[in-house]
């Protein structure tokens, strides 16, 4: 393997690829150190440590929110649009039409529509973010508000917006012009840039634990590579064609079907969706010192430290990950394009047959991938109970980005190389 890197950085176009993939991480994380304006820093760390959300938030900002930069949202608005128009695709049957039958060209106006979506979102994010940071306890922006000060609003959430478009066309150069998928290699930048202050911080609290993290994070990677690697083969054959005088077809094929083909989606939803019960009970409880009402069990119960917490999130991770294979599966329409290629599964009647003998297949090696990305989403509680803290080297969700990023990459830079002849990923 380091034959082979040392192969891809001999070439003058991959060596080119990569350094400008570098340098465009750099400007992203020069960007993400850029402040917006009438910023409290020390109020921003106090809030920033005690809001799940913004937490959350900070994993897809490449660690821009901590710092409430000008590209404090990174590229989460436009996974977000993305979501929904992947989501509408598999509801709305003009897209479903458009998206099959369109082309390239289909394709292109989806992606199109996608970008036009991320700015109404980017500027609702920046604005409900702007908005929760003003009320905070102690505020970190000040003057922030249409009755307070417009023009400073309008100026926070154009500049906020604007942030997220910058990030989503560094990424999208990284794709073009790079190695790898750009907008996770932006968000895998951020993650992998907060390990080196994590790993002093646990230095110098405590060292065991940050030998115990490193043997978990380990072990996890291994368990994550497996899980996303694994697939199951479903041979197919090819009927024979003649035409004139040659023959065509009767080749053998397979299809693979993959263990966990949601990735991370399903761990977005999930933790998406447990935010809020918190968030909107939060007004409604009872102040310390009076009888509690409901609202306050709602608030414990989906605080990050309850049982019942981690114990929905395991079930809703489940839950989503059939949910979103499933329109993914219903998208490729594998029943309908082995017909009309001729294909077919031995022993396995085409058309409605194949589709409920594919659906019985994935349903249960979905299972093992739901059931393991439910493992990782309560791991950082599983850890809890050993170390008695929930910081880890890479939250859950990150490792999961991380792994995926560094499989992609790793995979383009194979057929890259092995369109020059090399071997040496393969060997």
């Amino acid at each position: 393997m380091i034959d082979a890197i040392r192969n891809a950085v001999r070439l003058p176009d991959l060596r080119n690829k990569i350094l400008f993939t570098l340098l465009i991480l750099v400007v992203y994380r020069l960007a993400a150190h850029i402040p917006v304006p009438n910023v409290d820093t020390n109020a921003l760390r106090t809030v920033f440590g005690q809001n799940q959300l913004l937490g959350f938030l900070d994993l897809f900002s490449g660690g821009a929110l901590s710092n409430f930069s000008v590209v404090a949202m990174g590229v989460y608005p436009y996974i977000t649009a993305q979501i929904i128009m992947t989501l509408a695709v598999g509801i709305v049957p003009a897209l479903e039409q458009l998206s099959k039958e369109g082309g390239e060209a289909g394709r292109a106006r989806i992606n199109q529509w996608t970008h036009l979506l991320t700015i109404p979102i980017a500027a609702m994010n920046a604005f409900g973010q702007a908005y929760v940071l003003t009320q905070s306890n102690p505020p970190v922006l000040k003057n922030f508000g249409f009755n307070v000060d417009p023009l400073a609003t309008v100026s926070i959430i154009v500049t906020l917006t604007a942030g997220t478009i910058f990030a989503m066309w560094l990424g999208e150069l990284i794709s073009e012009q790079g190695i790898g998928s750009g907008i996770s290699i932006i968000i895998f930048g951020g993650i992998v840039a907060g390990i080196p202050q994590r790993i002093g911080q646990m230095l110098q609290t405590n060292p065991v634990n940050l030998l115990f993290f490193i043997a978990v994070t380990v072990v996890t990677i291994v368990g994550i590579i497996f899980i996303q690697e694994g697939n199951r083969r479903i041979p197919v054959q090819y009927g024979k064609q003649v035409r004139g005088t040659k023959m065509y077809g009767g080749q053998s094929t397979h299809i693979p079907l993959r263990v966990n083909s949601s990735g991370m989606i399903p761990l977005i939803f999930a933790i998406s969706i447990l935010i809020f019960p918190g968030v909107i009970a939060s007004p409604f409880a009872a102040p310390a010192g009076q009888p509690e009402n409901i609202a306050n069990w709602v608030v414990n119960a989906f605080n990050q430290q309850s049982p019942v917490y981690w114990l929905t999130y395991f079930v809703m991770v489940i839950g989503f990950t059939y949910f979103y294979t499933d329109i993914i599966f219903r998208q490729q329409n594998l029943p309908e394009v082995l017909q009309r290629q001729g294909g077919f599964i031995p022993g396995i009647r085409p058309g409605k047959r194949t589709e409920d003998y594919l659906n019985g297949v994935l349903q249960r090696i979905t299972l093992v991938g739901a059931m393991f990305l439910g493992l990782v989403a309560i791991l950082p509680f599983l850890v809890q109970d050993v170390t008695e803290t929930t910081t880890m080297l890479i939250t859950s969700t990150g490792l999961l980005i991380v792994v995926g990023v560094v499989l992609d990459t790793m995979k383009q830079l194979q057929a890259q190389l092995l369109m020059r002849h090399y071997e040496g990923f393969i060997k």
